[in-house]
């Protein structure tokens, strides 16, 4: 999948989510930037994302953001790769040791888009996180990289009592709640 895939995917993909309908047009437009891409990009740019869930869908796994000191999804930047499934496979192998990962569905799970706070060297910017449904053995020993603080496995019904409110994290479980009796 390249950047001409993305947009078309984009072009077709339909949520139920307000908040999440409301990305998707300034998504398609970014997909006509020849820096969308790239962190070079400093308005902002395309980050992939797996929302990594185990086979019988009652955990996910979430990592304690070194930088921002929050629980998220595993994930990061395209770095030049307009492949953003290949990106959040790689993203939640390096920052997992997870090495059994498996893409449920090439298409798009989730979107969304986010202020990056102000670093050195780095000013504010959005990052447009294309996210993706992949599926892990929650057995599988993890291995902790340097960009968490920690990793674990989350029951679903204990999400919001351990992470605090996050409504895209939420519109993500809701979503695999609803997966789950589509497959």
């Amino acid at each position: 999948m390249n950047r001409h895939t993305l947009k078309a995917q984009l072009q077709k993909y339909r949520t139920p989510y307000e908040e999440e309908a409301a990305f998707i047009d300034g998504f398609i437009e970014l997909t006509e930037d020849d820096l969308a891409f790239k962190r070079e990009r400093l308005a902002g740019h395309f980050t992939a994302s797996a929302w990594i869930v185990n086979p019988g869908r009652t955990h996910t796994l979430l990592t304690l953001h070194r930088k921002l000191g929050r629980w998220l999804q595993l994930g990061g930047h395209a770095d030049g790769n307009e492949k953003l499934a290949e990106v959040a496979l790689k993203e939640a192998e390096e920052e997992s040791g997870l090495k059994n990962l498996r893409l449920v569905e090439s298409s798009i799970f989730d979107l969304d888009k986010h202020i990056i706070p102000e670093r050195p060297h780095v000013p504010e910017h959005f990052h447009y996180d294309v996210r993706y449904l992949i599926e892990a053995d929650i057995q599988e020993k993890l291995v902790i990289s340097n960009e968490s603080v920690s990793l674990a496995w989350f029951t679903f019904d204990s999400v919001v009592d351990m992470i605090g409110y996050n409504p895209s994290i939420l519109r993500m479980l809701e979503k695999t709640s609803k997966s789950e009796i589509l497959l």
